[in-house]
């Protein structure tokens, strides 16, 4: 399984970089992209669109069913990555490169997880 140490993860499968300037991306983890199998759609928010942290702001539909992502920020999108609208596979082939939205806000407190705390919640392979 593929855990970058550089960035920062969810107990729902979401990754968090936190690239300078303030910005903050968000995507799909290796383990999460695996489980849904191959994504066909992705419903992304509009750049403006709050964020609330818990809250579901994009869903991606795979051949298995459609599936929430939920936020780890209260905030705000900035950007969108709209290269996966119409190329909503690059999830699959590159989870920790294929960024879904990127914003600013605050991350909510207890919200992020170590590489090595992420790990171990996973199932063991």
């Amino acid at each position: 399984m593929n855990l970058p140490e550089d960035l920062k993860y969810t107990k729902t499968h979401e990754w968090v970089r936190l690239p300078e300037g303030g910005s903050i991306e968000i995507g799909l983890s290796d383990y999460a992209q695996k489980e849904l199998g191959d994504i066909v759609f992705v419903n992304l928010p509009q750049a403006g669109d709050s964020l609330n942290a818990g809250v579901s702001f994009a869903d991606v539909e795979s051949v298995k069913g459609v599936s929430d992502i939920f936020s780890p920020i209260d905030g705000v999108v900035k950007e969108v990555n709209e290269t996966l609208l119409s190329s909503p596979e690059l999830i699959n082939q590159s989870p920790y490169t294929a960024w879904l939205i990127r914003g600013t806000g605050e991350i909510a407190e207890g919200e992020l997880l170590s590489a090595a705390e992420y790990r171990a919640l996973l199932p063991k392979e």
